[in-house]
């Protein structure tokens, strides 16, 4: 499955980029008060009272970092605006906004914003992410907007070696994040109907439970899409461009071979639907479908990855066979 170029919150930008695609200029790049490269800041370490974050939440935020400060040296957070939805805690799983920075006392350039990538991400509290986050989070509820400043005190002894290897040591990561949704929801359940693709066995336990999937067949495989609704849902209908919320396994018809799984990673992920940002029988199969729907999409190389297959395990002949379940759209 072709992703999103996100960002990799639980890494700090003191020592590696915290996104598939860096990026610099506009204005959430290079904002007022940015010291310039040729005058670098040399005074003494900033704080998060010093820096301004401005804009609605919803939209990309701006930030006006302090001239002539240092970054700071010490990790904090602090709440830009208050929401008023669900309270999140240690363990869920959060859907957010999220934009980084490298705070380096010159540029301060943008790394990264889901804003820009068009979908939300999904992070989950307690799993690897630098303590200020979590800590941030869990007093966090939907709708609030806070930053984080990862500093030097966040990395461990090894962490800070590579820091100083590489030259970033007196830089701190900033993380400006929009709390969009609570992903507590972990299974389609519903109206339950038979898949009805001759050569797939699928059972459908609903719950918190995967579903149990075989494609081991010497059936054909379709030729054209197969996007069948196996668990009827109530919600909205999934729209062209919005980042869906999915559960899902995957496996090749014939082998019963399993290539991907977000079961088994333990947390649903988040998708941009219908723009191109995934496999055309994804963009074809999920547009229109309800939230709360389990679909059962059977797709032939022509939309999935081509003749050029998918690393060493799609060959450029198979076709995939896909469970999904849709647990929201944003």
């Amino acid at each position: 499955m072709r992703r999103l170029a996100v960002l990799a919150a639980a890494v700090p930008l003191l020592f590696a980029a915290a996104c598939g695609g860096g990026q610099g200029g506009g204005d959430a790049s290079t904002p007022a008060g940015t010291a310039s490269a040729s005058s670098a800041a040399s005074g003494p370490p900033a704080s998060v009272d010093d820096l301004k974050v401005s804009g609605k939440t919803g939209e990309k935020p701006k930030v006006t970092f302090p001239t002539g400060m240092m970054p700071p040296t010490t990790s904090a957070a602090k709440t830009v605006t208050k929401g008023d939805g669900e309270a999140v805690r240690a363990g869920d799983n959060v859907i957010v906004n999220l934009t980084a920075y490298a705070w380096d006392g010159q540029s301060n350039a943008m790394v990264g914003s889901t804003y820009d990538e068009g979908s939300p991400q999904v992070l989950k509290v307690g799993d690897g992410l630098p303590k200020v986050i979590d800590t941030a989070f869990q007093q966090a509820k939907v709708g609030d907007r806070f930053f984080a400043v990862v500093a030097v005190d966040s990395l461990s002894k090894e962490q800070l070696e590579q820091a100083k290897a590489q030259g970033t040591d007196k830089m701190a990561s900033l993380y400006v994040i929009d709390v969009v949704a609570r992903a507590t929801k972990k299974a389609a359940s519903g109206k339950e109907v038979k898949a009805g693709v001759k050569g797939i066995t699928l059972e459908n336990p609903g719950g918190d439970a995967a579903p149990k999937l075989s494609t081991k067949t010497g059936e054909k495989a379709p030729t054209e899409l197969v996007a069948k609704t196996v668990i009827e849902g109530t919600g909205p209908k999934v729209k062209s461009g919005q980042g869906v919320l999915v559960h899902y396994v995957g496996k090749i018809w014939g082998t019963d071979k399993e290539f991907d799984s977000s079961w088994n990673r333990g947390a649903p992920v988040m998708f941009q639907i219908g723009t191109g940002k995934v496999i055309k029988g994804w963009d074809q199969g999920l547009v229109g479908v309800p939230v709360g729907s389990r679909v059962l999409l059977v797709i032939p190389p022509k939309l999935g990855y081509g003749e050029q297959g998918q690393g060493d395990v799609i060959k450029g002949t198979d076709t995939l066979v896909f469970v999904v379940d849709v647990l929201g759209a944003y």
